[in-house]
């Protein structure tokens, strides 16, 4: 199991009441609502190693030498470092996580230079071969079984899904508790792509919230429909430089005039795979690997059955 980390703090602190507070009167809600989420994931899932994947850059030089206003608008108005803005409230809660987790023993795994799907795309690939078809006994006949769950609330990951290699994502809809499983039939039947296409729909269709312009006049319907006739970007390309392809001329148009972006934008959309990480243990810890910063933390911070829950799921894994 991959944890899209920040994905689900940032989730938990806008979804936990700000009333969760330390003892001198700290909000603890994103520590505490991601503890709560570990522990439904546990229960539920039972996965057999687990890694809190985190943004060691939130948004790489590499991606915004590509394109610059990646992610731009995220950056906070005040800050000269090109620090993410973050609420006021959240900021402080982030070492505490970190620190939490480590005393705990859950791996935590971040690359300088990437992003946590950076990591995650990674992992994935490393974790993954072939997969048994397992036919149930229940009304659906046949199900794949995940070897990889990635926990997020980030849909540019849904291009990691792959039922042949046992990929698949868990995308809170409230809460970890409420979630959709993404599998490729669910992509196909939502987006029309599978997962190996997702990246290059995304790419056409752009995406403000990340600073992606996409090409004009494409949106997420027309860059499915471009797939299905013409394969992936790189024969949506060569029809739009053909003049005896199909294309409209309006398309046409547009796709010849976004070719400075469409070179750059594959890269900056698909999550990196190679990304250089060092050796961890992602086993899942049956007790805390530091008891006693561990309960200081919980003093300090007023932890409480958040954390108390999560240590008695893991302790009851097997």
């Amino acid at each position: 199991m991959l944890l899209d980390t920040a994905s689900l703090y940032f989730r938990a602190y806008f979804g936990v009441p700000d009333s969760l507070r330390s003892p001198q009167g700290e909000p603890v809600n994103a520590v505490r609502g991601l503890l709560d989420f570990i522990t439904r994931l546990v229960q539920d899932h039972g996965p057999d190693h687990l890694v809190a994947c985190m943004d060691a850059d939130w948004r790489p030089q590499w991606r915004v030498d590509l394109i610059p206003t990646y992610k731009t608008h995220r950056v906070a108005e005040a800050a000269t470092d090109g620090e993410e803005e973050v609420p006021d409230t959240l900021a402080p809660q982030v070492p505490v996580i970190e620190q939490v987790l480590d005393a705990i023993g859950l791996a935590r795994v971040g690359a300088p230079g990437y992003e946590a799907d950076d990591v995650i795309g990674t992992l994935a690939t490393r974790a993954t071969g072939p997969v048994e078809i397992v036919t149930g006994d229940r009304e659906t006949a046949d199900y794949q079984p995940a070897r990889v769950l990635i926990v997020t609330g980030d849909r540019d990951l849904f291009q990691l899904v792959d039922d042949a290699r046992g990929v698949q994502v868990i995308y809170p809809v409230k809460g970890v508790g409420n979630a959709e499983v993404i599998t490729e039939a669910a992509l196909l039947d939502k987006y029309g792509v599978t997962g190996s296409e997702y990246a290059d729909m995304a790419a056409l269709r752009g995406d403000p919230s990340d600073g992606l312009p996409g090409v004009k006049g494409i949106g997420e319907k027309t860059a499915t429909q471009l797939i299905r006739e013409y394969g992936d970007l790189a024969g949506i390309r060569a029809a739009a430089a053909d003049p005896a392809s199909k294309l409209t001329p309006a398309r046409r148009k547009n796709l010849l005039e976004g070719a400075a972006y469409l070179d750059v934008a594959p890269t900056v959309v698909r999550v990196a795979t190679d990304v250089p990480i060092p050796d961890f243990d992602p086993t899942l810890p049956r007790e805390p690997l530091d008891p006693m910063t561990l309960e200081a933390l919980t003093t300090r911070w007023g932890l409480g059955t958040s954390l108390t829950r999560l240590l008695d799921t893991l302790a009851a894994t097997r």
